[in-house]
């Protein structure tokens, strides 16, 4: 005979993590997002089997791990806010300088950068009529006085 209570759980678990996902786009489920870590926890806290409670050092074990998870996505903004920081830089550094790149035919161009554009992501500079990615930059050359 099987125990009523721990089909109950199963079932009443494994439901509310189906549900957010059901008839969702299909997204990157190998990382989970501070929020579905909470979600999870929350429901596991919630269905839990009442004759066998959450042990206190897993629960913490669980809480540390949330803080982490939110850690790194902090970490990760900010990493990504001092690449585009960089790339801003390093953009409008360029004007006036004599760079060699790669045109839109994929042959090796020489021009002077007359200006930067730092509202695309990441900038571009005006190097005659083209407008030139940073990553197409093959060389910087010192301007002459």
């Amino acid at each position: 005979m099987t125990n009523p209570v721990a089909a109950t759980n199963v079932a009443a678990t494994a439901s509310p993590v189906a549900a957010p996902t059901a008839g969702a786009p299909s997204t990157d489920n190998t990382q989970l997002s501070s929020k579905a870590f909470l979600q999870l926890l929350v429901a596991q806290l919630r269905y839990q089997d009442p004759s066998k409670p959450v042990d206190t050092s897993e629960f913490m074990n669980e809480t540390a791990t949330l803080t982490q998870v939110q850690t790194m996505e902090a970490n990760a903004k900010a990493t990504a806010d001092m690449l585009s920081t960089q790339q801003v830089q390093t953009a409008s550094s360029m004007v006036g300088r004599t760079v060699t790149y790669l045109d839109t035919t994929g042959k090796i161009a020489t021009g002077i950068v007359s200006a930067a554009t730092i509202s695309t992501s990441p900038p571009s500079l005006r190097i005659g009529s083209s407008d030139v990615g940073l990553s197409q930059i093959q060389q910087v050359l010192a301007t002459a006085t």
